[in-house]
């Protein structure tokens, strides 16, 4: 199995799905100009070919790169202020951290050798400046090459402007067969009609239409798909007589952005009307979406849910649209261009807030359907699925906190994404909502009640006890104030989190053994029972009562195995080991330990992974392995630091920790000790975990649905 993105050096960057035409000289100056500078911003107008370019030269240097290209696509983002998540978001980093501002982020980039590709920023130019003067201030290694209709207008940058296609009749010694945008016409003909050719026959036809389209890509590509049903002479025809209209009878050549958009808008004619409707409304979608979702938004008023799979078959026939396969099914994403001249047709058909809130009614429904899910055997289903629907759900909750009147199914959205924000990478990104909700909507209400003690979850997660329990307090407070009894006992269970972490056994003892009781037999495992079995246990664990901690994790792996979890059987498991080393059992300790950490692989849990990688090395250390040991507290603890706060800050954890670093000291000596603790510092979380398995076994024994 793949790891996740972000546990990996070699990046993340897009497949190519077409081949690359041309631009032979534009593409070896930039690869010069990549070498003497670090942040290169690649401008030009819609379509001409940006975002392809940045994308075939970045698959050229990717070997230059110790660390990686990675690719973040902006297009869709509508906020500023989550410029920020959609970076560490693309890059795979699980910000758990309660630190401000970009602090992480420049933290894992410090030392890697990185090329950073963001992509389609003339929307969010301020905010990209800011984020690259500040990452490039702060790592050496780190280049950054963006693309936008616009200069960034940052410190140290570089713009290079993309032109159109050179075109026939420019170079008088060119040979028009071997013209780029001939040559791009030819190729995507002959995607289009497989024995198509540019020969004497059509080169004056061909060579004409690419001069009328000014070269510029997207609208050659667009002309050259109607060859399904149109000679070249004929296209050439339809064309000039469309710019003849749009330039008042004139045959002089029409600005480079009409162009596109005469390009655009003849396509678009020449769609079938239902074409058209469906192509105005996608353009709700961010990023990519799938069958379900189109028929789900888009459907009705002259578009019925059963015929919306022809007409997208329609739009991928004619370009419009692209269609790819991945593992969950295929999947479909309109090319930002002619995505934002579909939102012009949809604010003129008067549809485009009706849209928004159906879009985002359907990405509700599939966050309460992934939640009520999430504890059963498609968790790793669910898991990829929702990280998958990232893009999409950012529209709906920015819907949700710009409409009027939508704050309180704001709250409900994200209240059902806990897993998300808690399991799958997004702590801060979480916060960073949950918090402008709730200030949106301060009157009590069931939705705000769930809303706080998801927040005071998540708090925990990130080692802020103080933000955790005055979420979880007034969850209680609003909770009594509605009349909500299981938000009572949820805010009951996360003080007793906050007081486990805080040290505070007692009182642990008391919040955690009342939410046992109440969801016992229920059906709410996560994040009600499992949880709070697992964190007793480690409380009974601190306070010398093994057998009965033990006791308690064998009914949650239990109840796990019957439910198909994997998310909490795997902290089960970390417990599990714990206690079997401090009773002395430390073969068992370490199966129980890396069988946690084969089935955190599957999520992106990295706080999980420390976690257990920090027992390993104590381990390892009473194996009599401190190099190992000290190799293996350098790559925990440089990944605590970037990801969250080490340990939580907690003294349940610290003084273990601790403890383990002196005896490694002492055994090894400063020096030796500060080697291999430097060595595990530069491992990537794939690294760690490989190195921490120290083996494969039973990796494929686990579901993946």
């Amino acid at each position: 199995m793949a790891a996740p993105a972000g546990w990996r050096q070699e990046g993340n960057l897009p497949v190519e799905l077409t081949g690359f035409v041309g631009r032979t000289r534009l593409l070896a100056s930039l690869r010069q100009r990549l070498q003497e500078s670090r942040l290169i911003t690649v401008t030009g107008i819609g379509g001409v070919g940006k975002s392809r370019m940045a994308l075939r030269l970045a698959h050229q240097v990717r070997r230059r790169f110790r660390d990686g290209v990675w690719y973040v696509d902006l297009a869709r983002l509508q906020d500023p202020a989550m410029v920020y998540h959609t970076i560490t978001a693309a890059l795979g980093i699980a910000d758990q951290s309660p630190r401000e501002g970009s602090d992480t982020l420049a933290e894992w980039l410090a030392e890697r050798e990185i090329l950073l590709i963001l992509d389609t920023c003339e929307h969010l130019v301020d905010a990209c400046a800011r984020l690259t003067e500040d990452l490039l201030g702060t790592s050496p290694h780190l280049r950054i090459l963006a693309t936008s209709r616009r200069s960034l207008n940052a410190a140290g940058e570089h713009t290079v402007a993309v032109p159109p296609l050179t075109v026939p009749g420019e170079d008088l010694s060119d040979d028009p067969f071997t013209n780029e945008a001939v040559e791009l016409f030819g190729t995507r003909a002959s995607a289009v009609v497989p024995d198509f050719t540019v020969d004497e026959d059509n080169i004056a036809a061909v060579a004409e239409l690419c001069r009328r389209l000014d070269g510029i890509p997207l609208a050659i590509e667009l002309a050259a798909v109607r060859l399904r049903t149109l000679s070249v002479e004929q296209i050439l025809a339809l064309l000039a007589d469309r710019f003849s209209l749009l330039a008042g009878a004139s045959r002089t050549a029409l600005p480079r952005h009409q162009t596109l958009r005469a390009a655009i808008g003849w396509s678009h004619e020449l769609c079938e009307p239902a074409e058209r409707l469906l192509w105005a409304r996608l353009s709700v979608f961010a990023g990519d979406f799938d069958l379900d979702a189109a028929r789900q938004v888009c459907a009705g008023d002259a578009l019925p849910a059963d015929r919306i799979l022809d007409v997208i078959t329609g739009l991928v026939d004619k370009s419009v649209l692209l269609s790819f396969a991945t593992p969950a099914g295929q999947r479909y994403r309109l090319i930002d261009t002619l995505r934002q001249y579909g939102g012009e047709w949809l604010d003129k058909l008067r549809e485009t807030q009706d849209l928004r809130r159906r879009h985002r009614d359907h990405y509700l429904r599939l966050a309460e359907l992934s939640e009520h899910s999430w504890s059963g055997p498609r968790q790793v289903h669910w898991f990829n699925r929702m990280r998958q629907e990232h893009d999409n759900i950012r529209v709906a909750l920015d819907y949700c906190l710009s409409a009027p009147g939508e704050e309180r199914v704001g709250l409900e959205l994200l209240s059902a994404l806990w897993f998300l924000w808690v399991a799958c990478g997004f702590a801060r990104e979480g916060v960073v909502y949950l918090e402008r909700a709730l200030k949106a909507s301060p009157a009590p209400s069931r939705e705000r009640c769930k809303a706080l003690w998801v927040l005071a979850y998540i708090r925990s997660a990130q080692g802020d006890m103080a933000g955790a329990l005055a979420a979880a307090e007034q969850c209680s407070t609003d909770a009594v104030r509605v009349g909500d009894s299981g938000a009572v006992l949820l805010a009951t269970k996360m003080q007793g989190t906050a007081a486990m972490l805080q040290g505070d056994a007692k009182k642990a003892t008391a919040l955690l053994g009342v939410a046992i009781e109440f969801h016992r037999g229920g059906r709410e495992l996560n994040p009600g029972l499992l949880p709070a079995i697992v964190e007793l246990s480690m409380v009974l664990l601190a306070q010398g009562e093994f057998e009965e901690a033990e006791t308690l994790l064998a009914d949650c792996l239990q109840v796990c195995r019957e439910r198909g979890e994997l998310w909490l059987r795997s902290y089960a498991w970390y417990v599990t080991s714990l206690v079997h080393r401090e009773t002395g059992r430390r073969d068992e300790a370490l199966v129980a330990c890396k069988e946690a950490l084969r089935i955190k692989r599957r999520f992106h849990d990295v706080l999980g992974i420390v976690l257990c990688v920090d027992n390993l090395a104590r381990l390892g250390l009473e194996a009599g392995e401190p190099e190992r040991t000290a190799t293996l507290l350098g790559a925990a603890q440089a990944n605590w630091r970037t990801f969250g706060l080490p340990q939580f800050g907690s003294p349940f954890f610290t003084t273990e920790h601790e403890q383990c670093v002196k005896e490694c000291k002492k055994l090894v000596g400063d020096a030796a000790y500060d080697e291999a603790y430097a060595a595990g510092a530069r491992f990537s979380l794939g690294d760690l975990v490989e190195y921490a398995l120290d083996d494969l076994d039973g990796l494929d024994d686990l579901p993946e649905d």
